[in-house]
């Protein structure tokens, strides 16, 4: 039994199809008693799993949010078997905001496994981790790169000692048929939704789709068939699963950012210039970026090496960076028989 002071406001035990909020306390300058209301839609049908859909962890990765609003609009009870819940944006003041974090500074994806008497980030990944993710068999994340990140299009997941849970993971990565596949590390701290559904033993699918600060059609396109695509598999939605063979596309392409040393960080301030492409192959010792200074344009900017040979997945999306900043992202090639 959750402890959570968060009203769900539809019954997610009922047949049929609900839409209502989860209705988060909050108090401001305007409003003493208040609550912020975070949509929600609950699609259910006959016997069979849970699978739990999320966007907006971060409010400027609409790439998910569009891909949930467009599923919790039109999915029908009679193709599902089991239950579907949908939460298009869950942190919708950054949505609107088009920032990733909450106007609070709260990332709401390092507040997990959250805090039923903590500041509202913590109370809803609390509600979460007790209530929604215990609920469900499988839970979808969906990620991009954000406004600072661009990231080549790919499903990924984080590696997970236990076989069966593996394996199931591996399927659904490789479900959403992107080109890309990836398997990664936090390097940014702990406290990750996914990390928390990981630790309950559930199936987790996530995603890198694109990002930069724009989507274009084709990504909005991915995230739609592949968010179809990953339900068909776990058998949630009806209709046939659809992989790469069936669609004429030729197999993925297995990406290992499972290193410190696959995250390329900017040793000082100032502007990033790119020299690489991505999905460009390079070898280590490559310069793949330099930094230059504002302030001192006498002095040669600062390379950003290669420390691995290997793929470049994501590159930063801004040029005005600080000391510290994730600037490119080397990640080896694998074979999916390193994930056995």
């Amino acid at each position: 039994m959750s402890d959570s002071s968060i009203n769900c406001t539809i019954d997610l035990d009922a047949l049929g199809k609900r839409a209502g909020h989860l209705q988060l306390p909050r108090s401001s300058n305007q409003s003493g008693w208040s609550t912020q209301w975070i949509p929600i839609a609950c699609v259910a049908h006959a016997e069979g799993p849970t699978a739990l859909v999320l966007g907006g962890v971060h409010g400027d990765e609409p790439e998910g949010q569009v891909a949930a609003l467009n599923l919790a609009r039109e999915l029908r009870p009679e193709q599902v078997n089991g239950r579907v819940i949908v939460i298009p944006c869950l942190s919708l003041e950054a949505s609107r905001a088009y920032t990733r974090l909450w106007p609070s500074g709260a990332n709401l994806n390092r507040s997990f496994p959250g805090s039923a008497t903590g500041p509202p980030d913590q109370q809803l990944a609390h509600f979460l981790s007790t209530v929604l993710i215990p609920f469900s068999d499988v839970v979808v994340d969906i990620h991009s790169g954000g406004r600072t990140g661009l990231c080549l299009p790919w499903a990924e997941m984080h590696w997970v000692d236990e076989p069966a849970q593996r394996r199931e993971m591996v399927e659904g990565m490789l479900a959403w048929n992107t080109d890309w596949c990836c398997v990664y590390i936090d390097v940014a701290g702990t406290g990750l939704l996914v990390g928390e559904a990981e630790r309950q033993g559930k199936i987790v699918v996530s995603t890198e789709l694109g990002g930069g600060g724009h989507v274009t059609a084709a990504i909005h396109r991915l995230a739609r068939s592949g968010l179809a695509n990953v339900l068909r598999r776990f058998g949630v939605l009806e209709g046939e699963v659809e992989t790469r063979e069936s669609l004429g596309l030729p197999p993925q392409t297995l990406l290992l950012a499972t290193e410190a040393s696959n995250y390329l960080l900017a040793p000082v301030s100032g502007l990033f210039e790119t020299v690489v492409d991505l999905g460009q192959r390079v070898d280590e010792g490559d310069v793949v970026g330099r930094v230059h200074s504002l302030e001192r344009p006498e002095l040669e900017p600062e390379p950003i090496v290669a420390r691995n040979d290997g793929v470049v997945c994501v590159v930063r999306a801004i040029a005005t960076t600080e000391q510290g900043d994730n600037v490119v992202v080397v990640a080896r090639e694998g074979d999916r028989s390193e994930l056995a």
